[in-house]
């Protein structure tokens, strides 16, 4: 397949490339550390054979990135799953957008999980060129069958860029039958007051042909909700707020980013469910009529339903949305058992905020409404 040169800077390597890359990988040595710190049992040479055994990076994600999600999900969970009813048809392929929780792992355990499921391939994943930190990151996500998304860009070459990768999700779901994976919103939703951005949507039908909703029908978008029992990075998102509070100005460090992702991937998350809802195609026809000025809007509110309906909620989300109103209008949900481990596990996060002014009592209250909102915005959805 002929791929257009437009788009050599953002998508993923092809098969052809992928034994340069590999030298290039494997010449550094600190991607070479972490990969042996991974594989601690298996001799770096036996490492290298595997990689360069893989023709495409489908086999690459099946060879190592499978097995090394499989291995941290079993160290840092109770349990994972999804529920991918709503597609029935596995040969189609999809854009799934969901509600982002962590940096890493929203992605990597939807490429397992669908493999899990039976469906014949993985995802192409939407990465911020702001977690590139390194160049062996870069080469690696690209095997990963990440595509990058550019930011830190001027107004005009913002536009150029947005068109480019719509032009290229287009291309990947239609010319080279991958799916999609995408975050409904640029960076995580700190609080898990998930909302689909317009912007989103609005880059999605950049590219295509037709009106907004053939061009948008042309990706098959999917909502997914993501819902992790317990979030590793709560307590560092807590201290952020705290940090935005204080400081409007305060912007994430490089350290910060690293540590956010190091800690996700390895974070304790408890169980953890994937939903996806059924492709939005069944009703996007329904939105034709609207005014240019509304349907992005609507279309989002929509996702955002399905995303909020779908989530599988925990006893955490009830003992949190109880403590935050001071009452107990959920206590069927939660045994006080589970009610005095979760009091102790926020106190025990509040504990881990590495600030000089912490505010104990922001930071509980930030906390618990991370764990509260998802109740809160099914509620909604269901009334």
């Amino acid at each position: 397949m002929t791929i257009p040169e437009k788009f050599d800077a953002i998508r993923p390597y092809t098969p052809e490339e992928l034994p340069k890359v590999f030298d290039e990988l494997l010449a550094d040595e600190q991607f070479c550390v972490i990969m042996q710190s991974f594989f601690k049992d298996v001799p770096m040479e036996l490492l290298k054979k595997k990689l360069y055994a893989c023709p495409d990076n489908l086999a690459v994600q099946k060879a190592f990135f499978y097995p090394l999600v499989e291995q941290l999900m079993a160290k840092c969970s109770t349990g994972y799953d999804m529920n991918a009813e709503a597609l029935p048809d596995k040969t189609q392929n999809y854009t799934f957008i969901s509600n982002h929780r962590d940096i890493v792992l929203d992605s990597a355990l939807l490429c397992k999980l669908l493999i899990d499921n039976g469906f014949p391939t993985t995802v192409e994943i939407a990465i911020g060129d702001n977690l590139l930190i390194y160049p062996w990151i870069k080469k690696l996500v690209r095997v990963n069958k990440s595509f990058i998304v550019q930011r830190s860009l001027s107004m005009r070459e913002m536009l150029q860029s947005s068109k480019c990768m719509s032009e290229y999700m287009h291309f990947a779901v239609n010319e080279k039958h991958e799916n999609i994976w995408i975050a409904q919103r640029e960076g995580r939703a700190k609080d898990s007051n998930d909302r689909t951005q317009e912007s989103v949507l609005k880059m999605m039908a950049m590219g295509g042909e037709g009106s907004a909703v053939e061009r948008l029908a042309d990706l098959n978008i999917v909502p997914l909700s993501i819902s992790y029992e317990y979030d590793p990075c709560d307590y560092l998102k807590a201290k952020e707020f705290q940090q935005k509070r204080d400081n409007p100005e305060f912007k994430k460090s490089r350290e910060d980013d690293l540590q956010n992702m190091q800690t996700g991937i390895f974070g304790f998350k408890g169980k953890v469910h994937y939903h996806a809802a059924p492709c939005i195609n069944a009703w996007l026809p329904e939105l034709a009529e609207l005014p240019k000025g509304d349907f992005f809007g609507e279309v989002a509110r929509r996702i955002d339903l399905d995303i909020h309906r779908n989530y599988c909620l925990f006893a955490c989300n009830y003992i949190a949305a109880d403590l935050l109103a001071a009452t107990d209008k959920y206590a069927a949900h939660y045994t006080q058992e589970e009610k005095a481990q979760f009091e102790a596990y926020v106190e025990s996060r509040i504990a881990m905020v590495d600030l000089e002014n912490k505010d104990e009592a922001f930071l509980r209250q930030t906390i618990l409404a991370m764990y509260a909102n998802p109740l809160k915005n099914q509620e909604q959805a269901l009334a």
